[in-house]
């Protein structure tokens, strides 16, 4: 029997007795938001967005199992990016449908942008997930167009007013079809000094009037390289006031967390324990989740000769792109790495050129852009030894033994660089 009064975010009393989590599975998103930069990830700050590392479904259960036994008032599983679980929704679904499978008293909640959730209501409601977070930011497409830099919907890019249209279009939608489906809805709106911050009570009505159950109002945190990153922080009175006015409507969230897409433990004291958990789940190879196979179906090696994995990522001028096919591992093509020099930026086009390949397997690789890389939903596999062994520890979940990474291959060891990115 699941007992919703446990979840901490919808209930004040449980925030100091009742510990969640957020499993990172979501590293894509379909918006482009002008307050929100997911690249930078400091594990001292608390924001949405961030995370140290992505997960597989498989690799998130196991990261659950520890969690539990670590902390056995656990009550609640949510996903909330560090991307949009819809823009995801392979993953999202196929980890829900495990936690369920597994957990039958566990609360379950998403936390969406509210974009793609449509098509995957029903199924939620089936899954018991009693919670679902919807960040709206306003009812009117003229200030949304100020939010949003992009909206992604149905494979094509919209700008402006028309992207803004599309994903209110879709934000409400979505509302009316959970409120109907019987699941609590909590609207999140950031508080825009100067965009939106007029609007909020508006829009509290709005919400109202469809039923929503209750409205966090989260304080924008400018966040660099982000056309919002010059504005300032609304102050606390600032935003006692707005959560005054919008209480005329709707029952205000006045304890939250501002969560990251990887946090763990009571609200507010997040667990250190569990970063550590989360960071030996990310490393082991284990099966596939959701449609993963069929989006990214190659893997990517650094290698001096196409048989062996003996490179360091940042002195590797191609990487070879391999698929499994019935008759073996075939070679599909080579790819030129980035330029040098470009520091961070350097990693992330290569994550973009890596987009549709599940993983890589190299002979060393610096922090940054292990990070960086597995932050666009890429598995990265330090080993050394024959290519066929990396290929069966990936394609088919086999033991990988050569776990252990060569000294020669080891950051800094190898390459020219200090061992902190190989910019």
């Amino acid at each position: 029997m699941i007992d919703f009064k446990k979840h901490p975010c919808f209930n004040k009393e449980a925030k100091g007795q009742y510990a969640r989590v957020h499993l990172p599975v979501a590293p894509k998103c379909n918006i482009s938001c002008n307050y929100c930069n997911r690249k930078f990830d400091c594990v001292n700050e608390s924001r949405p967005g961030v995370t140290s590392n992505i997960l597989s479904p498989e690799q998130s259960m196991v990261y659950l199992k520890g969690l539990k036994e670590k902390m056995p008032n656990l009550s609640v599983v949510g996903i909330a990016g560090p991307g949009d679980p819809f823009a995801n929704p392979n993953e999202t679904m196929e980890t829900l449908r495990l936690v369920r499978k597994t957990y039958d008293d566990m609360i379950l909640c998403v936390s969406s942008n509210g974009l793609g959730i449509g098509p995957y209501i029903d199924e939620l409601a089936e899954l018991e997930v009693s919670h679902v977070t919807i960040t709206i930011n306003a009812l009117d497409p003229e200030i949304l167009s100020k939010v949003y830099r992009w909206v992604r919907f149905d494979k094509k890019g919209y700008f402006g007013l028309e992207g803004a249209t599309i994903l209110l279009g879709k934000q409400l939608e979505a509302i009316e079809k959970l409120k109907a489906a019987g699941i609590t809805v909590k609207a999140n709106a950031i508080v825009i000094p100067g965009i939106n911050e007029d609007h909020l009570p508006e829009l509290a009505e709005g919400l109202a009037k469809m039923g929503v159950d209750l409205m966090n109002t989260i304080p924008l945190i400018p966040v660099e390289d982000t056309p919002f990153s010059d504005l300032t922080e609304p102050e606390a009175a600032t935003m006692k006031a707005i959560r005054k006015e919008i209480g005329a409507f709707l029952p205000p969230m006045t304890h939250c967390s501002r969560c990251r897409a990887d946090a763990a433990g009571l609200l507010g004291k997040d667990s250190t324990e569990a970063m550590e958990l989360l960071s030996e789940a990310a490393k082991m190879t284990v099966g596939c989740g959701g449609g993963e196979k069929e989006e990214r179906p190659y893997v990517a090696v650094a290698s001096n000769e196409g048989i062996l994995v003996n490179q360091h990522l940042g002195e590797a001028d191609r990487l070879y792109i391999f698929k499994e096919t019935p008759n073996g591992y075939k070679l599909v093509n080579q790819r030129v790495t980035p330029p040098r020099g470009n520091g961070d930026d350097r990693w992330v086009e290569l994550g973009d050129t890596l987009s549709d390949c599940r993983a890589i397997l190299v002979g060393g690789i610096g922090p940054k852009p292990s990070k960086i890389l597995g932050k666009s939903g890429i598995k990265v596999v330090e080993m050394s030894g024959l290519i066929d062994q990396g290929m069966d520890a990936i394609y088919k979940g086999e033991d990988l033994r050569t776990i252990t990474k060569a000294e020669a291959f080891k950051c800094g060891a190898s390459c020219s660089g200090t061992g902190t990115g190989c910019g």
